[in-house]
């Protein structure tokens, strides 16, 4: 049930109680709730019930509805202590569906263990709400035009001293489960910072953060996706925080432009979108930069790859093969990409080509570009094609490009092709098959008329070893695949397996079983060098079980 009062001008209150249903608020005869007020619209809201949740809608009313001194732009998820106002109407919402939900399990009554959870869950909330709206009006930020006015470091002095005072003068008694300190760290961190994001980007176990709203956020913690305690006070909140990210940018996000791609100070990516096409209101996905530099040692370390693997890889990156990765969305791709990146030698130029710089290469002359989007007005966008065709003007021994998305694999190609030898780049796809063909289709995308046979013989004579990594089903990644390309037979591109992982199945606490294998080819290129006065190590593509386990010894 939904418990809530209306209070009119003259204070009279009036209660409600509804169950799960659709119910239309306004001073019109077909209203469920009558609002007997001049500034009220005929059909002015909609309250929206379920059986765990309500919400309330603004319908296109002439003087709004508002909710924290603020418009509502969007739906409203009711929690216990909000108050909205119609008009010179004040509605408070007592209870929501959620706090009576029966929690019985087991034959063992939890209702009052779960709402008592619950409860305390709101009460810090709705106390976060208050103080939060009352720091506001203490600063005036709506007027000083969302930190223009202020270097971000000292409006948040000015934040902590007005909130440790407000905190102290207005403030009585503290819920159960936060602190004075914490309480003033949050609304600070909410005010003028990123909010319920600031604790979860501090987390060095959370490798990627993702927010459906501001009662929603999860997190990805040792490859598994969890829901953390964190939330946002309000949609406002939620929206103010985005606003800062974008905003030192040069970016903006509004209806007009409910999109947007930026990146935080420390280098991690970011995914911003809002209403109209959020409908869960406004969402972040935070791709987290990694703060630890990784090595092949870490790759051991996880069971992602072999020794073997790694002698070869290596061996590929010291003599100039031209490499591919491909994977899914957070298999390791980039991991991979810059662990092999620092095989290259320390005399070499290197140019680095990313939409958002990740690469931390330790080779003295490296010289890193990024792709730009375009501006509020349309214009100034620097894609990853402009980037590459640049980089061949730029007198580079290694080309290395985060990854192919586009016609930009049409240029790559050409420079693998034109003594650009041992580039790097990434792609996404299931397996190498699956790359080659999405290759094939991205050059294509280039604009440029080709033949499909012109395009895969363009393809087979630049790109040298195709490396697979996939992201297991318990949050584990694993280089699945690494294959030779040994050229065109006229019809197909020809692949030979090298090394790959095979699947034996799940233990009992979920985690992938499994181990590494040579096929026993001994690739093209390893025959050319050893024919050359090489000395290279063959055993390493013995046909023979390599086990995860036991992979204890140290890679230099």
């Amino acid at each position: 049930m939904l418990d809530f009062e209306i209070q009119d001008s003259s204070n009279n209150i009036t209660s409600y109680q509804f169950g799960p249903g659709v119910f239309l608020m306004g001073k019109g005869d077909q209203c469920d709730v009558l609002l007997n007020d001049g500034h009220v619209s005929r059909v002015h809201a909609e309250l929206v019930v379920k059986k765990e949740s309500a919400q309330l809608v603004d319908k296109g009313s002439t003087n709004g509805t508002w909710f924290e001194g603020q418009q509502l732009e969007m739906p409203l998820m009711l929690r216990t202590g909000q108050e909205v106002v119609f008009g010179e109407l004040r509605f408070r919402v007592k209870s929501v569906p959620r706090d009576e939900m029966d929690l019985s399990f087991g034959g063992q009554d939890r209702t009052n263990i779960k709402s008592k959870v619950v409860q305390q869950s709101e009460e810090i909330v709705n106390l976060k709400r208050r103080v939060h709206s009352m720091i506001l009006e203490y600063l005036d930020l709506r007027k000083r035009g969302n930190l223009q006015d202020m270097s971000a470091e000292d409006l948040r002095v000015e934040a902590v001293k007005a909130t440790q005072e407000i905190i102290r003068e207005r403030v009585d008694k503290l819920p159960d489960g936060i602190g004075r300190e914490e309480l003033l760290r949050q609304v600070v961190a909410e005010a003028v910072g990123l909010g319920a994001l600031e604790p979860l980007l501090d987390d060095d176990d959370v490798t990627e953060v993702m927010v459906n709203g501001p009662d929603q956020i999860y997190v990805e913690k040792s490859g598994k996706i969890q829901l953390a305690e964190s939330r946002f006070t309000s949609t406002q909140s939620l929206l103010a925080v985005i606003d800062r990210i974008v905003s030192p940018l040069g970016r903006r996000i509004d209806e007009s432009s409910p999109m947007v791609d930026a990146r935080l100070s420390d280098g991690s990516r970011v995914n911003a979108i809002i209403p109209p096409l959020a409908l869960n209101g406004p969402t972040i996905t935070i791709r987290k930069f990694s703060k630890k530099k990784l090595y092949m040692n870490d790759l051991f370390k996880y069971g992602s790859i072999n020794k073997e693997m790694a002698v070869f890889l290596r061996t590929c990156v010291n003599h100039h093969k031209n490499i591919m990765i491909s994977g899914g969305t957070g298999s390791g791709k980039t991991t991979l990409l810059n662990i092999l990146s620092n095989f290259i030698g320390p005399t070499e130029r290197i140019v680095t080509i990313e939409d958002a710089a990740e690469l931390q290469l330790n080779q003295p002359h490296v010289i890193s570009l990024e792709s730009r989007p375009s501006n509020a007005e349309g214009k100034g966008r620097v894609t990853i094609r402009d980037l590459v065709t640049n980089s061949l003007r730029m007198r580079p021994d290694r080309i290395v490009v985060g990854e192919c998305r586009g016609g930009e694999a049409l240029d790559m190609l050409q420079a693998m092709n034109t003594g650009h030898d041992g580039s790097l780049t990434t792609g996404h796809a299931n397996s190498p098959a699956d790359f080659l063909s999405r290759l094939e289709v991205m050059v294509m995308m280039a604009g440029v008329d080709l033949p499909s046979r012109a395009i895969r013989e363009q393809i087979s004579s630049a790109v040298d070893i195709l490396v697979q990594q996939n992201r297991m089903a318990d949050g584990t990644r694993k280089v699945t695949h690494v294959m030779e390309v040994l050229g065109f037979d006229g019809e197909n591109i020809v692949l030979k397996p090298i090394f790959e992982y095979h699947k034996k199945g799940i233990d009992e606490e979920g985690k992938i079983l499994g181990f590494y294998s040579a096929s026993g080819y001994v690739p093209q290129f390893y025959r050319e060098l050893i024919a050359q006065g090489q000395k290279l190590d063959t055993s390493i593509f013995e046909d023979a079980e390599v086990k995860i386990e036991g992979l204890d010894q140290a890679w230099e």
